[in-house]
């Protein structure tokens, strides 16, 4: 299960990755930075939502238990790409906890407790 929640995790950062670089490229321009990285916390969460539905049973997380486990497996792996990657990109640790900070304009929290919730939510729906 542990390698299927991986790859569907490999999976989700692709799909994340292409939308950033879309939103970066042609909406940030256009409403601005935070804006467009709010609107993008909403986009990106129906993606997570879309990736787990399609795999939910391919992946085997059957219990509750199982479910929330992979929801914090992917949560922490995204913390440390997002961390990692806005380092990278050389933005500052102030930049990068501003997405976080709700107080802030920041939605990043709901993201990533969406993301945590997404492999029991999807299961219950399915």
């Amino acid at each position: 299960m542990w390698m299927r929640a991986s790859l569907v995790w490999m999976l989700m950062m692709l799909a994340e990755t292409g939308h950033g670089v879309v939103r970066e490229v042609f909406i940030a321009p256009v409403i601005g930075g935070m804006r467009a990285r709010q609107l993008g916390v909403l986009i990106g969460c129906v993606l997570i939502f879309v990736i787990a539905w399609l795999t939910a049973r391919w992946m085997g997380a059957s219990s509750k238990r199982q479910q929330f486990r992979v929801g914090a497996y992917w949560a922490i792996l995204t913390l440390i790409f997002e961390f990692s990657l806005g380092l990278a990109l050389g933005m500052s640790w102030t930049h990068i906890f501003a997405d976080y900070n709700p107080l802030r304009g920041g939605y990043m929290l709901f993201g990533l407790a969406f993301m945590f919730l997404t492999p029991w939510i999807t299961r219950k729906l399915r």
